[in-house]
């Protein structure tokens, strides 16, 4: 009951509305355009859970724990009318994925994830806001194990979404160039990252999927958060265009979805979104195998991120 009611206030911004001082009942009911029986149980819940205050009967007040409501970026992972209310109606179909290992996802929304993002702008845009700097802060631009940046002058962000990652990668390193490839709809998005950043000059914007052919013979091809999106047979192909267009001697850096052989499993919410997988390193040195690539190197970067290094074989 109490994420769900969470959640509820969230998505009603009703930490914003006390906030700025509407703190009776029938004025945040209306505030907020919802029932002002329903929002009073609602809250009445999370004031006996030590969410907001109830200081009058009737009247609410914000404490340290309603005040986090007021973070964009909790609100994106909570909003029931965004990416958060996808992600949160998924784990209902937690038990499908447990006895089949397959998504559900279309079960619930009649599509799979990635066709309803693009069938849905909105909800695309707003898991776009979570996947970048509202969602998850600043990106770290350190993406080499060494952090040695001698001799890269072109960068691949290979589905790099609106470009947050790359635009920081070039701030910090006036002498590369970018190019940020992910589709259409996502990268139209992206302009406004790169004028923000002061690095637009040095930047090409590809629109197209990464199971396509991709730019060649650039010195890095970075994937953020992509192979653990996907199952082995489709991150095998990502991984396979990689190694063709970074042949004969670039590098194929891979942040996320990777982990020491040594640390456990953990359930993650793209496996029950789209059958993604968290893998070992051993796992993955077996799908890298298959797409023509060699793990070259794996480990910490200087900030203390997993990465892992590969070359076309």
């Amino acid at each position: 009951m109490t994420p769900w009611c969470i959640r509820v206030v969230a998505t009603l911004h009703i930490a914003d509305h006390i906030a700025a001082g509407i703190t009776d009942i029938d004025s945040l009911a209306a505030a907020a355009s919802c029932d002002a029986d329903a929002l009073h149980s609602v809250l009445g819940h999370l004031v006996s859970k030590g969410v907001f205050e109830e200081p009058a009967p009737g009247r609410f007040a914000l404490n340290a724990l309603a005040q986090e409501l007021l973070d964009p970026a909790q609100r994106l992972g909570l909003d029931l009318e965004g990416i958060g209310g996808r992600m949160a109606y998924a784990w209902g179909t937690l038990f499908s994925y447990t006895r089949t290992g397959q998504p559900a996802y279309r079960e619930l929304f009649g599509q799979p994830f990635w066709e309803d993002l693009d069938a849905h702008p909105d909800i695309a845009a707003s898991f776009d806001a979570l996947m970048g700097p509202a969602g998850h802060g600043a990106p770290d631009p350190e993406v080499l194990i060494e952090g040695n940046w001698e001799g890269v002058r072109t960068v691949v962000d290979v589905g790099g979404g609106t470009g947050t990652l790359l635009a920081a990668i070039l701030r910090n390193h006036p002498q590369v160039h970018g190019m940020l490839v992910d589709l259409p709809k996502t990268v139209a998005r992206a302009a406004a990252t790169f004028q923000a950043a002061g690095v637009a000059d040095r930047v090409t914007i590809i629109g197209q999927s990464f199971f396509d052919p991709l730019p060649a013979e650039a010195d890095l091809y970075l994937l953020k958060s992509i192979i653990n999106d996907w199952p082995d047979g489709e991150a095998t192909a990502i991984l396979r265009r990689c190694a063709e267009a970074a042949r004969p001697n670039g590098r194929v850096v891979v942040l996320s979805g990777v982990s020491p052989d040594t640390i456990s499993r953990r359930l993650e919410i793209e496996m029950v979104l789209v059958g993604g997988k968290q893998r070992s390193l051993a796992q993955f040195q077996a799908l890298a195998a298959a797409a023509g690539l060699t793990v070259e190197s794996a480990g910490p970067s200087p900030s203390g991120r997993y990465v892992v290094e590969c070359r076309p074989t």
